[in-house]
């Protein structure tokens, strides 16, 4: 799949819902044919193995991407490293839709112009750069220069993408259900729910110009970051028009010194912390996309605010008590602090909360210690990831904590993939003194 390729976006119903037929079929198919195979060798099939080949993994990432609004924000959604809702096969194979997106062919998107702008759409442009600078789930982003002269980028929206995501996230639950990778137990009712009504937020660019404004007071004076601002003579329900800033991808860091790859992540789990305990409202979309570096590399630029959410205070002081409580090492109040926030119930079986406490039990030593911890060394994350890969395999665990809760894991899980990524040595012990009782 050539994500850089233009493709149409379907806009209609039925040929959205055919694409998703379509692929069940093949996959089906594939599958079928792979168990007349195993069982003509005197093999038992293995339903995962058989429904997760190479080729079914291509469909399935294929078709999603091609479709983007909801069917591949959904994916990306489902995809959360070290979320122990999905067997970590499943969360490898949708983790792919992150970065995989067809842009717009060139015609479509003069139709999008002309049907937000009018027909002279492109005398508001003294220059227009066709090719996208960034193509996601929900649209793509142009640079342009305003005929005044201004520096702008474009978050255009892919037609039909909102009055799409019911449907969407209708058809590819049923898809998901009917695939038999899920946990038996695991109620995908209210995490279709949730999807559904973050897409339509995330879909509402009016919504996100208020919060992209709303972050660029909050850090317009902070030395470590850069937020862009909405102009809104050129923003539209589809259209969101900001600052062009001249960036890098963030993954440029993997190559520059230590200090520098220590500094932006403790920036960054420090922002995290800010946004949480102090403003209460977190961009919780963990896409590396969405951290850039400014050209000298001394500023972090901060995107896409579509997936900001705010939190109570009610809510705010049930994570600081999960937090307090692992930090102390009491387990009664870690047990209360679990249940406050979703994660056991009274019917979680004693073996499960047992396994969600030694868990808790080996991070305690990093947020209690004064020593940054190093991200390079991998041991106790790869722990914790067998100890949730047999919490959720092996025990069955299949609670669905709370919708805030879920947030917050995408968006550290995402913290932490990229401090692994870098290598980066955090002193997260300290940072989050500054935070609990």
């Amino acid at each position: 799949m050539d994500p850089k390729r233009p493709r149409a976006v379907p806009r209609s119903r039925f040929a959205r819902a055919a694409g998703l037929g379509s692929l069940a079929t093949g996959i089906a198919g594939s599958a079928a044919l792979g168990a007349a195979v195993s069982m003509l060798r005197g093999e038992r099939p293995d339903r995962r193995a058989l429904l997760l080949t190479p080729g079914n993994v291509n469909r399935l990432t294929r078709e999603l991407a091609r479709m983007r609004g909801a069917a591949m924000k959904l994916g990306q959604l489902l995809s959360m490293e070290n979320s122990d809702l999905l067997p970590p096969d499943l969360a490898r194979v949708l983790a792919r839709l992150r970065d995989d997106a067809h842009h717009m062919p060139p015609r479509q998107l003069k139709q999008v112009l002309m049907a937000e702008y009018g027909p002279d759409a492109l005398k508001r442009f003294r220059q227009f750069d066709p090719r996208p600078r960034a193509a996601a789930s929900i649209g793509q982003v142009h640079r342009v220069t305003a005929a005044d002269g201004r520096d702008l980028a474009l978050k255009i929206q892919y037609p039909g993408i909102a009055q799409a995501i019911r449907a969407d996230v209708a058809n590819l639950g049923t898809l998901l259900r009917a695939s038999g990778l899920l946990p038996k137990t695991l109620d995908l009712a209210p995490l279709l729910a949730e999807a559904t009504a973050q897409l339509e937020e995330e879909a509402d660019y009016a919504l996100e110009a208020t919060r992209l404004a709303r972050f660029h007071d909050l850090l317009k004076d902070a030395p470590a970051f850069v937020v862009p601002r909405p102009h809104p003579d050129l923003s539209t329900p589809r259209i969101l028009a900001m600052d062009f800033i001249e960036s890098h991808p963030i993954d440029t860091l993997e190559d520059a010194e230590q200090q520098q790859r220590d500094t932006a992540l403790t920036r960054l789990f420090t922002l995290f912390l800010r946004e949480l305990f102090h403003w209460r409202l977190v961009q919780t979309d963990p896409n590396f996309a969405n951290y850039r570096l400014t050209p000298d590399g001394t500023r972090i630029v901060l995107l896409d605010f579509g997936a900001t959410r705010a939190f109570t205070p009610e809510s705010t002081a049930r994570f600081r008590a999960l937090l307090d409580a692992t930090h102390r090492g009491d387990p009664d109040a870690l047990r209360q602090a679990l249940a406050g926030t979703g994660f056991i119930t009274d019917t979680t079986p004693a073996d499960q909360v047992r396994t969600i406490l030694d868990m808790a039990a080996l991070i305690r030593p990093v947020l209690t210690s004064g020593t940054p911890f190093d991200f390079g060394d991998t041991t106790l994350l790869n722990t914790l990831r067998r100890m949730g890969e047999h919490l959720t395999l092996t025990q069955g665990y299949s609670e669905v904590p709370h919708m805030d809760a879920l947030h917050l894991q995408r968006k550290l899980a995402g913290l932490v993939l990229l401090a692994t990524r870098m290598r980066a040595r955090v002193p997260l012990g300290t940072l989050l003194d500054d935070h609990l009782p």
